[in-house]
């Protein structure tokens, strides 16, 4: 029994040495789930990004929602990419911001809302991310005056409550 105990023990080191990431003891579990990932690992990728992005690491948040978004390693679930996103998103996280507004945009996981796709784009632009002024223009040409001046109202106050993004 004592010999099982230490097979399982070695087993646990080096298959995942073997597999092309470290163990997960090692000091960087997100860099642990990217080679992971990156290896096509999804399913382990996932299981240790999880607990970094319950306890708010951003790039956990963000490496989740996509992997929600295109359904790897999980079931497609937009809904769930949503919460993820929004979560990051609220961080400061560029990329979320902009891909929150192209689901609001599409009507993927949320209901359509040019407001809230105007909004997020807006976010996301002023945080320097390149394509969401353009998409931002491009939402905008579907609104009213109304609604481009509630999106903006929206953008501002969200900004207003996060300074430091």
């Amino acid at each position: 029994m004592k010999r099982l105990g230490q097979i399982i023990g070695l087993a646990i080191i080096v298959v995942p040495m073997i597999a092309g990431w470290p163990s997960i003891g090692a000091a960087d579990a997100f860099q642990d789930g990217m080679r992971a990932h990156d290896a096509g690992h999804f399913v382990t990728a996932i299981r240790l990004w999880r607990p970094l992005a319950e306890k708010g690491d951003v790039r956990a948040q963000f490496s989740l929602a996509t992997m929600y978004d295109l359904g790897h390693g999980v079931s497609r679930d937009f809904a769930e990419a949503i919460r993820w996103f929004r979560m990051a998103a609220e961080q400061g996280h560029g990329d979320a911001q902009y891909n929150l507004g192209a689901m609001y945009y599409l009507g993927y996981g949320v209901a359509r809302d040019y407001r809230k796709a105007h909004k997020w784009f807006n976010i996301a632009g002023a945080a320097g991310h390149e394509r969401a002024m353009d998409d931002r223009a491009s939402v905008t040409k579907q609104m009213t005056p109304s609604q481009i001046a509630e999106a903006q109202k929206l953008a501002r106050e969200w900004m207003a409550k996060h300074p430091r993004n």
